[in-house]
């Protein structure tokens, strides 16, 4: 009888513990656009700053983006290798360039194949750690012509990033898309308060104004955060189910 009584005491012991939660890292590669900010560049903010906010207890942020990176500076600096060393199992790596990439005359510049290239390598050191890779076209700079329609700026770029995913089979987020489509609700005028765009004497870190249509403010960079988190509901529910959900009445 008092053998029975451990058994069922041992039981109903293994019942109510939960069992230990899982933790993961959410690592994000990627540019200015993404990128935590100095004190001496506000009000500019990557989405990757906002975006941590959005998660429960069980993950932590790690954002690697830096200004002016692309692919290849990313790696020839280290950053990579941080988190392909730190990366493990059941992780995710978020993994966004094109902006710095695309341009000829920056020492950041790769070819298109080395684009290419360069996000395959990614995808595949990613898998190695047993992490997840998802990839994500470059964030849409805000262009309009004389209509008032959105115009891409990273239409090549972008079309790599959709090509990889596709030829690899890796989640994509396309961010170009999205972010355009975003800007173009807003319209011409509106879509300003998205980046960082101050007047004369407006913010005494930048005295004679800033017009900028690559880098977001806070509420852009807190828009474009939804837009990622929007489409990681749709493409990646095993990660979306570690958003933070709404509390209920």
């Amino acid at each position: 009888m008092k053998k029975r009584s451990i058994s069922i005491s041992a039981f109903l012991l293994m019942v109510f513990i939960a069992p230990p939660v899982k933790k993961i890292t959410i690592f994000i590669a990627g540019d200015s656009t993404a990128s935590i900010k100095e004190i001496k560049a506000y009000p500019e903010t990557g989405w990757g700053m906002p975006f941590v906010y959005f998660w429960d207890s069980t993950v932590t942020v790690q954002n690697l983006a830096k200004n002016g990176r692309s692919t290849k500076s990313f790696r020839q600096e280290g950053l990579w290798d941080r988190i392909a060393n730190a990366a493990k199992e059941g992780d995710y790596v978020l993994i966004q360039f094109g902006h710095n990439d695309e341009v000829p005359t920056k020492k950041t510049y790769t070819t298109e194949e080395e684009f290419t290239n360069n996000l395959v390598e990614y995808v595949k050191e990613t898998r190695q750690r047993k992490a997840i890779p998802v990839l994500l076209t470059p964030v849409a700079r805000r262009k309009f012509d004389s209509t008032g329609q959105i115009v891409g700026t990273h239409d090549v770029y972008a079309q790599l990033v959709r090509n990889v995913a596709k030829a690899e089979q890796v989640a994509l987020i396309d961010l170009d898309v999205k972010s355009q489509a975003l800007y173009q609700q807003m319209g011409v005028e509106y879509s300003k308060l998205l980046f960082l765009q101050l007047k004369l004497g407006e913010h005494p870190n930048y005295p004679a104004g800033k017009e900028d249509n690559t880098h977001f403010s806070e509420l852009g960079a807190r828009l474009v955060a939804q837009l990622v988190l929007d489409e990681i509901k749709k493409t990646l529910p095993a990660l979306a189910n570690y958003i933070v959900k709404p509390a209920t009445k």
